[in-house]
């Protein structure tokens, strides 16, 4: 049993080196590789802290779920703090089997069950980037994580039952667009680090990847092809879209998505937008609950605070403006959970271009009002989504204000 155990993990590892690397142009040395690479792999977005003048890649970033929160690390080339004095068998190690150079097992906020899946030369092209910025003195806090999350041993454990190793090979059957954006979307894009749903070690649950999940104080949202609130009416085109400039006809981005199509996905070729919309339009329609029939009361109540503070910009109707985004058949707005639309209402939002919409913050309305208000929006004008109540709202705001200490 235990030759068989290390054979396998031994053909795995010679797999991950035979593996055809990623195809990361434009650029022709390895650091532009690189850089193209951690535009892909969205790093600087978790790697840096958000403070004003908070400098790139030194992390910090305080990345929170319910065993506690853990903080981002530095990865500028800093010899003290960074990763300045590491290998590139050490860095490709912690990307592949999640353990730093010192010998610390790392906790899978760092997506590296997703990252395991690039080839060698990716990695080295990675970390020759990484050693060209600019290098920062920066140790970030202490983790904060309750018992047992808090022994980084129990990560042996949970690399033994989520961790595979394995490369993903081209399908034959499928086109080479197809396959380039499915090594996006489960390698180095690590997708489903934030919208498939987690079991309760915090890995990807069963049977339900890229059904939506929420993370970090925001839903992030179903993309397979379910209609309602996944991808199912949107074409490729609206997709690459999206991933371009953060909105469509259907959708416009807020929360946690604002900085990756920021600093990400609209970075990447229009090529790669295509082929990660290639991937996504071939996935199946998930399986969401049905949504419960909202309170009348609610919806009468919900009605009149949006014909009061709300119908100005984006309709009576909920059709929006050139400026403003339509709320009908948003999927955002239908997403199975509404922290992410209760929050926008709550906090405000912008859009990824500096000339485009704002939403302002409505801290104002109570509980019941905001609770009101977001089942009316995910219920009139065709939307279906399950309800809002005021404890919903009052566990959103308690939930964050924790955020914030």
């Amino acid at each position: 049993m235990r030759f068989a155990k290390h054979l396998a993990k031994h053909l795995a590892i010679v797999a991950t080196l035979l593996a055809p690397a990623v195809v990361a142009a434009p650029g022709h040395t390895a650091v532009d590789r690189g850089r193209y690479l951690a535009a892909l792999g969205d790093c600087v977005v978790c790697h840096t802290r958000k403070e004003a003048g908070a400098p790139p890649f030194a992390g910090g970033l305080a990345l929170h779920a319910a065993p506690g929160t853990v903080y981002s690390s530095n990865i500028t080339p800093d010899k003290e703090t960074g990763i300045g004095n590491w290998t590139p068998d050490q860095f490709h190690r912690a990307l592949h089997e999640g353990i730093a150079a010192d010998g610390r097992h790392l906790y899978p906020a760092f997506p590296y069950a997703y990252f395991a899946r690039l080839g060698r030369a990716d990695s080295d092209a990675l970390f020759a980037y990484l050693r060209t910025v600019t290098p920062v003195r920066y140790r970030p806090p202490p983790n904060r994580l309750v018992f047992p999350a808090n022994i980084r041993a129990g990560m042996r454990a949970w690399n033994l039952l989520y961790l595979s190793g394995a490369p993903l090979t081209p399908d034959p059957s499928k086109s080479k667009a197809w396959n380039r954006g499915r090594d996006i979307v489960l390698g180095i894009g690590h997708c489903g680090a934030c919208h498939s749903p987690k079991n309760v070690l915090f890995a990807d649950a069963d049977g339900t990847s890229l059904q939506g999940n929420l993370v970090d104080g925001w839903f992030a949202p179903n993309l397979t092809g379910t209609k309602r609130d996944g991808l199912g009416d949107w074409t490729a085109d609206d997709i690459a879209r999206y991933l371009k400039t953060g909105e469509n006809r259907f959708s416009r981005v807020a929360g946690a998505m604002r900085d990756v199509i920021a600093q990400s996905t609209s970075r990447m070729t229009d090529a790669d937008r295509q082929a990660v919309a290639a991937y996504l339009k071939s996935l199946p329609p998930g399986t969401p609950a049905a949504p419960h029939a909202p309170d009348l009361a609610a919806m009468r109540a919900g009605q009149a605070t949006y014909a009061a503070r709300c119908a100005s910009c984006h309709g009576l109707e909920g059709r929006g403006t050139r400026a403003y985004p339509a709320l009908a058949r948003n999927t955002l707005v239908q997403a199975g959970d509404a922290t992410t639309i209760s929050r926008v209402i709550l906090q405000g939002a912008q859009a990824v271009q500096p000339d485009g919409y704002s939403m302002p913050a409505y801290p104002v309305l109570d509980d019941a009002e905001l609770a009101a208000l977001v089942t009316y929006i995910r219920n009139a004008w065709g939307n279906r989504a399950g309800p809002v109540s005021a404890k919903d709202v009052a566990k959103l705001k308690k939930a964050l204000s924790a955020m914030q200490e």
